[in-house]
């Protein structure tokens, strides 16, 4: 075991990636010689040569839709956006093209693109840097969405992700690049969990906590702050976001019987939408009060200065663990 930071674990699961497979080519604004805005890509151009780690101009159309003519000749791209509200200008070509290549084709064309994308905010960046559009390409069939919340996960699932024959969309939580964790990086991808399973951070009986990406810590931190008052929380990192593990998700919540949602994007039509609808089918006999969502507000991101109002931080999932047992809350006296 080894400890690295976030960032570190990827580029050392990208490095594995490429030394493995001479298919693999990495490609993205900056990521050869600066080894990428964040890092993240640091030392690998050197060690692999401007054909396999590539920096390409400004043009995520382009850069999206070279990665399709590569995937057609039997390469496996593996793409960085910068940051999440560059994706945009690719948005047509990943709902449209990657994720239906495969279908369209009656199998016969297959589309192995990993599209990696900094998302999620907390780290006081202008406009554009802080999104959350994982909801978009969750929605879209065809493609698999999944982000890692630990080192260990985010070393593992970049290699399924890449080795995966399916388009996937790796969403990346910058503000937990620099987080550290042990890392095993000689556990073999293939025996690991699979990319489309959830995990069970910490075991609880009194209310189910679902998080993902970025707010998997803080979702401990409420675990373990929680605790200290005599209440219980089970956590549940879904890693995958299409298809969601909801398996994983009921057996929780047929154990704890509550369910609290928290997510950094918007509340209107979000991941916790879905999961709450999709666990209160499944689970309507056995949930003792309604599913509560903690999440950011339905708002463009807001400026840096403020940010950290968006963000759900502790207290609110704190809040939102009392409004599922029927403790007095911040909504106490309003709702009804």
């Amino acid at each position: 075991m080894t400890q690295m930071t976030f960032a570190r674990a990827i580029n050392s699961g990208l490095r594995r990636s490429l030394d493995n497979d001479p298919k693999v080519v990495l490609m993205g604004e900056d990521i050869g010689a600066l080894g990428g805005v964040f890092r993240v890509t640091d030392g690998l151009q050197k060690d692999f040569g401007k054909h396999r780690v590539v920096d390409t101009p400004l043009a995520e159309s382009g850069i999206v839709g070279t990665a399709v003519g590569l995937a057609y000749r039997g390469y496996r791209p593996v793409v960085e956006i910068q940051f999440d509200g560059f994706v945009y200008p690719a948005f047509d070509q990943i709902v449209s093209q990657v994720a239906k290549m495969h279908y369209r084709s009656r199998g016969t064309v297959k589309m192995p693109i990993t599209i990696r994308i900094p998302f999620g905010g907390g780290i006081g960046s202008p406009e554009h840097h802080s999104e959350s559009p994982e909801a978009y390409f969750a929605h879209t069939a065809g493609l698999r969405v999944v982000t890692p919340a630990s080192p260990q996960d985010a070393h593992t699932m970049i290699q399924q992700a890449i080795s995966c024959d399916d388009p996937v969309v790796f969403f990346e939580p910058k503000r937990r690049y620099h987080d550290k964790g042990e890392v095993d990086e000689s556990l073999d991808p293939n025996s690991a969990p699979p990319m489309g399973r959830a995990s069970v951070v910490t075991d609880g009986s009194d209310v189910t906590l679902v998080a993902y990406g970025p707010l998997v810590k803080t979702a401990r931190d409420a675990a373990t702050a929680a605790a200290d008052e005599g209440v219980s929380v089970e956590v549940i990192d879904l890693r995958s976001l299409a298809p969601v593990d909801f398996a994983t998700v009921e057996a929780s919540v047929r154990k704890t019987g509550r369910l609290v949602i928290t997510h950094e994007a918007g509340q209107s039509n979000g991941l916790g939408a879905e999961v709450a609808a999709s666990i209160t089918e499944r689970c309507f006999y056995h949930l003792e009060a309604a599913p509560v969502r903690v999440t950011g507000f339905d708002v463009p991101y807001p400026y840096s200065k403020v940010e950290m109002h968006h963000l759900p931080n502790l207290d609110r999932i704190l809040d939102g663990v009392d409004r599922a047992l029927g403790r007095p809350n911040s909504l106490s006296g309003l709702e009804g």
